[in-house]
């Protein structure tokens, strides 16, 4: 029922419209006058301007009201015509962008009305009147009801969303203070210290002062990304074109590659790197996930695949498509219960392949652990499925 109502389906009702119509003159009025064939015509016409004209309510109400003149003088029965001219200016309602097109529909029909009908109805001036008024009023009044309710429920909606909006900005502004006051304060806490202990202890070994400049690097790049990330919460808007959060320049790609290698070797793991130098064609949004998926599958290794972990690193360019995994040679396996789907790493990094036309592979590979994908040159018209595997993180 609601689709007969809504101002944008015009076409069922129209249909319905015709089809009542055609029982009038088959059924109805066959019985008692059967009709003539300017009747026919007439009906025809209106039956066709009807559907023709569904989207062009001003249009069909001009022909309707046209067909329904020459009704007026040449029929004796013109319900027809009357009905379908009834229903035009109830469309004309529903879908009028201004007033002056309705108060001017009306103002066609009653004139029309006036010059054809009632000169013939002397004596009866009274009763023309009020069937015109009922002709008119009662669509006029049901299409001015449907297009207010409908234009309510949109407002409505529209509320809704926009509280929905203030909510989540709420929560983005929390989870903002929480970081910035919380997190941001303790890690630049820890990167002072660190700072702090580089310069009163000169003369320490040189590899505690390698440890020394590397957690204060990483305190600070962890830091740098926890501004970005308070910076997203407060503003999305604001930061939605910027594209060191989401793309990396190519040229800096092998760098940033090796960087994740060097992190993970300084966290005990041992990587074989073999990354073909035909990354730096790769586009700046394939780029970033290389890297994501790097750092994090190599971080997962670090967390879960033994005390002296090993990791076989693989990036290779076949043409346009980006060929990439991480093996590494086992040592601890997730329990059998584990939920597929359920790690946040993998999910997150599941997420990225497919939004870019990939699919994630992963699961045991031999005595250890295999993540792989492949990522096309050109994201196709529809993702692929991302098989099921068990999941690390």
């Amino acid at each position: 029922m609601a689709k007969f109502l809504d101002a944008r389906d015009t076409l069922p009702r129209m249909v319905l419209l015709d089809c009542s119509g055609l029982a009038y003159l088959l059924v109805v009025n066959h019985t008692q006058h059967p009709p003539t064939p300017l009747q026919w015509l007439l009906a025809v016409l209106a039956f066709a301007s009807a559907l023709l004209l569904h989207r062009r309510p001003p249009i069909n109400l001009l022909v309707q009201t046209a067909l329904f003149a020459v009704a007026m003088i040449k029929l004796d029965d013109a319900t027809i015509n009357q009905v379908g001219t009834a229903w035009a200016v109830g469309e004309l309602a529903l879908w009028a962008p201004r007033p002056r097109y309705l108060i001017g529909g009306l103002a066609l029909v009653t004139a029309t009305y006036a010059v054809c009908d009632l000169p013939q109805q002397a004596g009866q001036i009274m009763p023309s009147l009020v069937g015109l008024a009922i002709n008119l009023g009662l669509p006029t009044l049901l299409g001015l009801v449907v297009r207010t309710t409908r234009e309510l429920g949109l407002r409505a909606e529209q509320q809704t969303l926009t509280e929905q909006r203030a909510a989540r900005a709420d929560e983005r502004g929390a989870i903002a203070r929480e970081l910035h006051d919380v997190v941001a304060h303790h890690v630049a806490s820890m990167v002072l210290r660190v700072g702090v202990a580089r310069h009163v202890l000169p003369d320490v070994d040189p590899r505690v002062a390698e440890v020394f400049d590397d957690v204060h690097g990483t305190g600070t790049a962890a830091l740098a990304d926890l501004r970005r990330l308070v910076d997203v919460l407060r503003d999305p808007d604001g930061v939605r074109g910027d594209a060191a959060l989401t793309a990396i320049d190519p040229t800096a790609l092998p760098a940033a590659l090796d960087g994740a290698v060097e992190t993970a070797r300084r966290a005990g793991v041992i990587v074989e790197a073999e990354i073909d130098p035909a990354i730096v064609t790769l586009d700046a949004v394939r780029g970033l996930a290389l890297l994501r998926l790097t750092q994090e599958s190599l971080t997962n290794v670090a967390k879960h695949a033994g005390p002296e972990p090993r990791a076989a690193l693989h990036v290779a360019m076949d043409g346009a498509d980006l060929h990439w995994s991480v093996t590494d040679d086992g040592g601890h396996t997730p329990p059998a219960s584990a939920v597929p789907g359920g790690g946040h790493g993998l999910t997150g990094m599941r997420e990225r392949v497919a939004v870019l036309g990939g699919s994630l592979t992963f699961g045991p590979h031999g005595p250890g652990w295999r993540v792989a994908t492949v990522l096309p040159g050109s994201v196709p018209a529809a993702s692929g499925s991302v098989p099921a595997g068990k999941e690390k993180s």
